[in-house]
């Protein structure tokens, strides 16, 4: 076997969906503030959270402090579900990503999934974070 193949062999597939805040839905603007991601073939199921709140502010200037408080409180429970805990942490890890992931009009939404290969889930999630919530570069 080749390195390459040996590379792709310990490669697991996984899914992923952006989490966004959307404060004014019939504008469609949106500022990405999370990552969850799951890979079945090493049963891992994590999310990373981050709202930067004065970038909120300029994006939606109206928004008043109990919304962006209450935007949070939903943002923190999403590793929470994540990690089992909670009535819907009580699904089976697949069917958490899909409630997770599921289409919503309001204003915490979820881009479209995504797919990947990686080796390290944990290496891969914080990546995506890194480069789709914190912008920072490859």
């Amino acid at each position: 076997m080749t390195h390459l193949a040996e590379s792709a062999a310990k490669r697991s597939a996984y899914i992923y969906a952006v989490l966004r805040v959307v404060p004014n839905v019939e504008r469609e603007e949106f500022m990405n503030v999370g990552v969850v991601l799951y890979c079945r073939p090493q049963r891992f199921l994590d999310a990373r959270v981050a709202l930067d709140r004065q970038r909120l502010c300029a994006l939606a200037p109206n928004l008043d402090a109990n919304t962006v408080a209450l935007i949070q409180a939903h943002l923190d429970l999403v590793p929470q579900i994540c990690a089992g805990r909670g009535l819907i942490g009580q699904l089976a890890q697949s069917e958490r990503f899909r409630w997770l992931a599921a289409p919503r009009s309001t204003m915490l939404q979820t881009s479209e999934t995504h797919g990947g290969l990686c080796i390290d889930p944990f290496v891969e999630l914080e990546h995506l974070f890194d480069l789709l919530v914190r912008n920072l570069p490859y």
